[in-house]
């Protein structure tokens, strides 16, 4: 098969495209062929070596987390078919995607609605499934509470939009002068332009903020809390980073894979509560070029590899 891989850990010049075996299912597995993958800010994180986990894997290594694409071959005891058109995310820890073959458990998949695009699902999968467990499972966001969402304009943060407002929550968000008008297509209530206004003094006595940016922007996003908030935080490392002040909590997503969080997404989508973000298209054949817009951090919406 066709892939996107590493022979070491480095920036984005390390990534070459050639031929690679093909996966093989064991039990309860099947292999996809995968139509489209996405490009997530963990994929450049683990070509450049910065997870600890990772440090005595053995190369070749296919980076890539998510995928939508065909049931290709099925495993003793899998659940699917021949011909099913699936879409998911890879177990915890597991990277692989930028390739024209995955395997993966059956469990972990699912149905891809018939009106939604490969494209469309692959962009929607660890993007919704990241914004879910964030907002519903770890901040747990009720109807009529007001929630700030940092970074609106990318992947997770605007599913988060839509789906905290599908929730019934009053919805805050920060991006560039660029990206306003489509953060507010999303449904976000209020827009702070970072780069014209400090968001510490835009707004205040937050339910729940939920952190995509990391950095300082994350430290400082316990400031709008009110008392009893509550942050999450997914662009800061494995814990979430501490409040300066003892009446919040921070928290960290574990954001757990299963076909069930997946059929929430499809049920989503059907359900007209979320549309698929912008998308940007590339080959497999230009990841490099992919992970250095991705590490840019400049973009909205999601990056996707049209892979068949």
């Amino acid at each position: 098969m066709k892939a996107a891989y590493i022979e070491k850990f480095g920036g984005p010049e390390v990534l070459q495209y050639g031929d690679l075996p093909d996966p093989v299912a064991g039990p309860g597995e099947v292999v996809v062929d995968v139509h489209a993958a996405t490009v997530n800010a963990a994929d450049w994180k683990f070509r450049a070596g910065e997870y600890a986990r990772h440090s005595n894997v053995k190369f070749p290594q296919i980076p890539g987390r998510d995928f939508s694409g065909v049931v290709s071959a099925v495993g003793d005891g899998a659940d699917l078919k021949v011909g099913d058109a699936v879409f998911g995310v890879l177990g915890a820890g597991k990277e692989g995607t930028y390739c024209e073959k995955v395997v993966i458990p059956a469990a972990l998949v699912a149905k891809k609605p018939d009106g939604l695009s490969h494209i469309d699902a692959a962009a929607l999968a660890l993007t919704g499934l990241t914004a879910i467990n964030s907002v519903e499972d770890t901040l747990k966001l009720q109807r009529g509470e007001t929630i700030l969402i940092q970074g609106g304009a990318g992947g997770v943060a605007g599913f988060a939009i839509q789906f905290a407002k599908y929730l019934g929550a009053r919805v805050i968000t920060t991006c560039s002068a660029a990206n306003v008008d489509y953060v507010r297509s999303l449904g976000a209530d209020q827009v702070i332009d970072y780069n014209a206004e400090n968001f510490t003094r835009a707004v205040s006595g937050c339910d729940a903020v939920f952190d995509t940016v990391g950095g300082d922007v994350a430290k400082q996003s316990y400031a709008v809390l009110k008392p009893g908030g509550r942050a999450a935080f997914i662009a800061s490392g494995a814990e979430a980073p501490k409040p300066d002040r003892s009446d919040v909590t921070g928290l960290r997503p574990p954001v757990p894979r299963s076909r069930k969080a997946m059929e929430r997404i499809a049920e989503l989508y059907v359900a007209g509560a979320v549309k698929p973000p912008e998308v940007k298209l590339y080959k497999l054949s230009q990841a490099a070029e992919a992970h250095r817009l991705s590490q840019a951090r400049h973009f909205r919406g999601k990056l996707v590899f049209q892979v068949r």
